[in-house]
């Protein structure tokens, strides 16, 4: 029991002063330290898609085989992203779309394990197919930078590392229930922010795409109220980011393709 408190103290004091002095080289404050495997992303991913699946009244998933058409625009669109990104988990992780019902709601999200979920207020809100491009290479960023895990370690640190050292069964549930509540970091949403340009840059659509939607919440007045933004912060000091690292990378004005994603808004129930 000693030599467990004993660890437990030095796991203690090295998890603070990793989380709170961990940068990558643009700066961003990135948490490198991550308590979580692999397999517990996609573990934890399956889980709470199982949820979302047993949960149809607060996640009601729009029906694939009468909307198929909706679903092919949103995979075709998603595999543009996936299929040409520089991606570490691409191989590993499922990235299985779906669509949420909803459209009073501004969001998407992707879980660890690459879970991703649109939600059809976002959809009709975009207008080219760059926007939501931008916004699922955001959310794909997420899930391949492994965000959500290493968001999980630093809210959980001192409690997870106990539970790991004493053995506690309990774990696995407590981390599950804690998922859907966590708020990333600033640097990590600038990562999100910067790995979409680099996505995009890669495909014929317009790298800037997630700018673009930061810039229509700006104009449309929106920038308080959408649900997209009660887990990320506020775009205005992002677009300018986002236009920089479209710069660096020399990328071209891209395509943005409005009249097929008009197809994909239709193709939606009314």
């Amino acid at each position: 029991m000693k030599f467990k408190f004993a660890l437990l103290i030095f796991l203690s004091i090295y998890i603070t002063t990793t989380l709170t002095n961990c940068k990558k080289d643009d700066g961003t404050n990135i948490i490198q330290l991550n308590l979580f495997s692999i397999e517990d992303d996609k573990k934890m991913g399956l889980q709470v898609s199982e949820e979302i699946a047993a949960d149809p009244r607060q996640f009601p998933i729009l029906d694939e085989i009468q909307f198929s058409v909706a679903y092919s625009h949103l995979r075709r669109i998603t595999s543009e992203v996936l299929d040409k990104a520089a991606m570490k988990h691409r191989n590993d992780f499922v990235w299985q779309t779906k669509i949420i019902i909803n459209d009073s709601v501004l969001n998407a999200f992707c879980t660890p394990g690459g879970y991703i979920y649109v939600y059809t207020g976002l959809i009709k809100y975009l207008e080219s197919e760059d926007q939501l491009a931008g916004v699922l290479g955001h959310e794909i960023a997420h899930a391949d930078e492994r965000h959500t895990t290493e968001a999980m370690t630093t809210a959980l640190g001192r409690d997870l590392l106990v539970k790991m050292i004493l053995g506690d069964s309990s774990l696995a549930g407590q981390v599950t229930t804690s998922l859907l509540g966590l708020k990333y970091s600033r640097g990590s949403e600038t990562e999100a922010d910067l790995r979409s340009v680099e996505y995009l840059d890669k495909t014929d659509l317009d790298a800037r795409g997630v700018g673009r939607f930061f810039e229509k919440l700006l104009t449309s007045g929106q920038s308080g109220g959408p649900q997209f933004l009660s887990t990320h912060p506020s775009p205005d000091n992002r677009v300018q980011a986002i236009t920089n690292k479209w710069i660096e990378l020399g990328s071209k004005v891209g395509e943005t393709f409005p009249a097929r994603y008009l197809e994909f808004k239709n193709s939606l129930p009314k």
